[in-house]
């Protein structure tokens, strides 16, 4: 791995994770385990005296099927109809309910990728192997190839494994998918919200100015770089919608230094078109209100230029 993305970056970002690893480990800092508890308890407590907890829980697996039509002015003519299947924040090993309802709502779709963009533990620290054979057995259920981002709960030690499986993560790379002659390039960053390591100039620097790139991202804060590299797509999550979200879907916190338009489905930024996952997966606490679980399928249409 570190001829591939470099020791610099292999270095950096294994001394972040232990940095954190020690913070939670000394009870202190942001992502302090007994402060999760402690409002995981408080909500949770509340919403079972109002009588809510039970319907939270059932709208959290309650998984539905987005589609959004991606119009690209330069789309090559082979591409038109593409699908991707969008994953995001899975948040795995916080329950058997949760990978049981996302593998119901994944089985029965037509795509022709698949693409992660991130979070795919429930915890930011700690071991990985519950998520990993969770994922494992995702794979078996998706149909294509599947690439992926890190999320700020992931750690670096899962890329093996999930490569072994059949994912191919993007640390900062791009890789071309073809049809005959034709190609698209898929560009994915490093965590840009907790790592702070996101390199669009390695990502996309070997992709040619006149292709249609997509790029997947964890976070939604990246849009401003992600236009000026001239991505035409950018497919990220992290917000979870909101998760818990006043009437008509206007969440309460996003967790992104990103404008509010950004935190759930499409958008745009100057000629970029972006996408932000609901999330099919929770954090913090398994309940949804206002704002339901979704993968979704991204079908890419030619336009007139």
């Amino acid at each position: 791995m570190e001829r591939r993305i470099g020791p610099s970056h292999l270095r950096d970002r294994l001394r972040l994770e232990q940095a954190h690893e020690a913070r939670v480990g000394q009870r202190r800092g942001l992502h302090h385990v007994e402060n999760w508890r402690l409002v995981r308890l408080l909500i949770n407590s509340g919403l079972r005296v109002t009588g809510l907890h039970g319907r939270g829980r059932r709208n959290a697996l309650n998984v539905q099927v987005t589609r959004h039509a991606v119009p690209l002015k330069h789309l090559p003519a082979s591409f038109h109809g593409f699908t991707l299947l969008h994953l995001s924040d899975l948040h795995l090993a916080s329950g058997a309910a949760g990978i049981e309802a996302m593998v119901e709502a994944v089985r029965p779709l037509d795509y022709d990728l698949c693409v992660l963009t991130g979070d795919y533990r429930f915890r930011t620290y700690g071991p990985s192997d519950a998520t990993l054979a969770e994922l494992e057995r995702l794979r078996a259920a998706l149909k294509t190839p599947a690439y992926a981002v890190l999320g700020n709960h992931d750690s670096i030690r899962m890329v093996p494994a999930m490569e072994a499986m059949g994912y191919r993560l993007l640390l900062n790379e791009h890789v071309p998918i073809r049809r005959g002659d034709d190609a698209v390039h898929l560009a994915g960053i490093d965590d840009a919200y907790f790592y702070d390591l996101a390199d669009f100039r390695r990502a996309a620097g070997a992709i040619p100015p006149d292709a249609t790139s997509i790029l997947l991202s964890h976070t939604p804060e990246t849009y401003r770089d992600a236009a000026a590299a001239d991505f035409d797509l950018m497919l990220c999550g992290h917000t979870h919608g909101g998760q818990i979200c006043l009437p008509g879907g206007v969440p309460v916190l996003t967790h992104a230094p990103s404008p509010r338009r950004f935190a759930r489905g499409s958008w745009r930024y100057d000629q970029l078109i972006g996408y932000t996952s609901r999330g099919t997966g929770n954090s913090l606490v398994d309940i949804r209100f206002n704002c339901p679980p979704e993968v979704t399928l991204h079908q890419l249409e030619r336009t007139a230029a």
